[in-house]
């Protein structure tokens, strides 16, 4: 049973709202923000039977990000057994699987799928996830907030190479011929290693940590 449209936009609204908070240095950005979460409050009050002042105080308990923040990875291969690499924007040009913060509403599924169009053009379709990592365990430069990383093996299905605003070339690139410039807070060498391996061997299970 699908959700409700009301409750998709307050769930959305409120997410919005309490990063706006977490982040914000601007007194009137932080006015703005705490009147997007009443609204989400609000919204949820008309359609169900809970009070809006206590919707309120339960959003106003949520503060950071005490969950781990979800960041996904695609490995796509074409035909030529070679991996689409992006190279971004930030992170003084570095290399990278297409990916990044997984965004509310979308499944994880979902959020690989967009993200690949959106830095590189290309449409694919997610096969299987590969690997779900703790960031912190793999060995990546230190971060504030704990992440926990989800891998997902694509296929290509069509599209073309476009950059964004957050990727400034596109390349695809045989397990031989990786760049040694990678962004190392997004991906590590055998994380990549590990994708081939997986490609190599479908029935390989996922990995974890």
């Amino acid at each position: 049973m699908a959700e409700p449209d009301w409750l998709v936009w307050a769930r959305e609204l409120q997410a919005i709202a309490q990063t706006g908070l977490t982040f914000t240095q601007d007194p009137y950005d932080r006015e703005r923000y705490s009147a997007l979460r009443a609204l989400a409050a609000q919204m949820l009050a008309a359609h169900t039977d809970a009070p809006t002042d206590r919707i309120a105080a339960l959003f106003a308990g949520e503060t950071g990000y005490a969950t781990p923040k979800i960041d996904v990875r695609a490995a796509v291969f074409d035909q030529r057994q070679r991996l689409l690499l992006v190279r971004e924007v930030a992170d003084e040009g570095s290399w990278t699987l297409p990916g990044g913060w997984a965004d509310v509403n979308l499944s994880a599924a979902e959020n690989i799928v967009k993200e690949v169009q959106e830095e590189s053009g290309y449409v694919v379709r997610v096969q299987k996830l590969a690997a779900l990592w703790d960031r912190t365990r793999q060995g990546h430069p230190p971060a504030v907030f704990s992440c926990l990383k989800l891998f997902f093996l694509c296929t290509l299905q069509g599209g073309a190479a476009a950059t964004s605003l957050e990727t400034a070339e596109i390349g695809w690139f045989a397990e031989a011929e990786l760049p040694a410039d990678l962004s190392m807070g997004r991906v590590l060498p055998r994380q990549i290693q590990r994708m081939f391996a997986h490609l190599r061997d479908p029935s390989l299970p996922t990995d974890f940590e």
